[in-house]
Formats: structure tokens, sequence, C-alpha cells
């Protein structure tokens, strides 16, 4: 097992495949934050397959594909089969914004994807081209169209939680999901590049008590390996979840580490903390053994909590250049 010097063992790996996304949202990307690296400095599908090997051997059991947008990673579903086909990962699951899932939804299920995440702040089509910068919405609910006629294990739609969100667009995606037998989440904004830090964060607490009281939403458990505390109508038809790392942290149980598509570990979102895996696995000569030693020395290096709250402008990249 992975285990960190706060006793916190570590079973979760968020792997990014790029750092380019086809929307601009305003909390994440802006067109005037917009930069990548190199495409040749991302890992290669063998770099990040024999990356994934150590970290299984090592007790990490599931893996989340992000971005980025992971979409825009030409065959994707192609490493999706490879990381399937590990022995030891247990779920594999995928993040995007739902562009190009109508496309591609088939494909990823069949190389092995169980789960997806789409991120879908609201369902006004003006509004969402305000917040992401593009006229694409349709092309996000086809995809979702797409995806629940496939029978993933779980669909979840997160939605951030922006200071300028509403009850009423909120009321308006529940709806929609209880409809769809999506799983909504909300997310506080979480203060990653100067766009974000501007745009600021707003506590979800006392959304919480107002859709207790509205729908008489009760505590509930869902699987994943993901951070949300989550709550279901009476019925049990519909559940929401909440990631509330500004107003509610739970650092005291994080249990997942992230790589970027160029193959920098990053040990806590609310850190600048990272340990270069590339040149290991670059190196041709370099043993399973020896990634597996940086891992876990990187693990013990592994802070006990963020410091979202504490230096809200201390982290300055982007959440697309680190990988959700």
């Amino acid at each position: 097992m992975l285990v960190d010097r706060h006793n916190r063992v570590v079973d979760y790996l968020r792997l990014s495949v790029t750092d380019r996304c086809d929307l601009r949202c305003s909390y994440c990307m802006p067109e005037s934050s917009a930069c990548y690296s190199a495409a040749g400095d991302w890992l290669s599908f063998d770099e990040i397959v024999r990356m994934a090997e150590a970290f299984a051997r090592l007790g990490v059991r599931r893996i989340r594909v992000t971005g980025g947008e992971p979409l825009t990673r030409a065959r994707l579903p192609e490493l999706i089969g490879r990381l399937h086909a590990i022995d030891g990962i247990d779920d594999l699951s995928l993040s995007t914004n739902g562009t190009r899932l109508a496309a591609q939804a088939a494909e990823l299920k069949r190389a092995g994807v169980a789960r997806l995440n789409v991120s879908l702040d609201t369902l006004d089509r003006r509004e969402f081209a305000r917040i992401t910068g593009r006229d694409c919405l349709d092309d996000v609910l086809a995809g979702l169209d797409a995806a629940a006629a496939l029978d993933f294990r779980l669909i979840k739609i997160n939605q951030v939680w922006l200071p300028d969100s509403s009850l009423a667009e909120l009321d308006r995606m529940i709806d929609y999901c209880r409809q769809r037998g999506f799983i909504l989440r909300l997310i506080e904004n979480m203060p990653m590049g100067t766009a974000a830090q501007a745009i600021g964060s707003r506590s979800l607490q006392s959304v919480i008590r107002t859709l207790q009281a509205r729908h008489g939403l009760i505590d509930h458990v869902l699987p994943g390996g993901g951070p949300a505390r989550y709550l279901c109508s009476p019925d049990r038809q519909f559940s929401i979840g909440f990631i509330t790392p500004i107003s509610q942290h739970f650092c005291d149980r994080c249990n997942r580490v992230r790589v970027t598509a160029a193959g920098q570990l990053q040990l806590c979102l609310g850190q600048e903390n990272q340990v270069d895996l590339r040149p290991l696995l670059r190196d041709p000569n370099t043993s399973l053994d020896a990634i597996e030693a940086l891992i876990r020395d990187a693990i013990d290096r592994k802070p006990l909590q963020h410091d979202f709250t504490t230096a809200p402008h201390k982290v300055v990249r982007l959440m697309s250049a680190t990988g959700g």
C-alpha cells in the first residue's frame, strides 16, 4: 500500500492525458489565460501505462483519466483499453466536458470506462456560452444522451458553484438529472490560477441546508474514490453530492494524487509541490522498482492539507494543467 506520513492510504490516481481543452471556462482557462505545454512533453501511451503499472503494484486501484479535455487526445480509447488491462486496477473512470462525447462514448465504454463525470454548469444556452466561451451546449447534451443509452455504471454531472450561480438554475439541473438518472455534484470553486482567484469562491453550506429542507434529502453513500458528501431523496431515485474544499475541507481523508500530462506528480491541489516522473519514465533502462521507489518517496511528502483558505493566491497553475 501507499501510505503517507499522515497515515492516509493513497489508492486513487487522477491521470491527465493533455492540458488542451476546447472550452474556455471563465474559472478555469479563459482566453486570456490559455497556455499549453508542447505535445512532445506529454507522456506517451507507453510511458503512461508503465507509470500506471507501477502505481497498481503499489496498491492504487482506481484511475480517473482527465485533462484538460481528455477526448482531445488522439486515440484515447486505445490508452483506456491498455489501462483497463492492468492487473489490480478495479475502477477506470473518465472526466470530460462532453463536447466530443457523442462520437466517442460507445468506444470508451467498450475500452473499459465504467463511470463518467461530465462538467456542466448550466442548462441555459446563453449562460453556457458566457461561462465556457463557446456556444456548444447542444453538443454536450447530445453526448450525455449517447452515454445514457450505453448503460455506464454511473454518470455524474459536475456543476461548479460560482458566486453568481442561482438556486433557480440549480432546480432546473436537479430536474434534468433526476429525469435521466444522473448524479448531480456541486463543487465549490477553488482558487487555482488568477482567473479562478478573481472570480472567488462561494460556500455550499447554505445550499445544502436549503436542499435538505426543500427535498427532504437524507445521507447516502455512492461508489467512487472522491471526496463528495452525498444526499439522496427519500425514495432514493435522485442523489446529489457536494464537494466543499473551501467551506469544509476533506484533507484528513485525502486518498488521491494527480499526474499531469507532462509527468509531474502533483501531491495536493492546493500546494505547489510536485515530483517529476518523466525522466525515469522516458529512460528505457529504468526498472519498475525504481519508478515505484520515486513514487513512494513522493507520497511521503504529501502535505497535510491545502492552502486554499490560508493562502488563496498561492496556487498559480491552472486546473487544466493539473488534471482534475
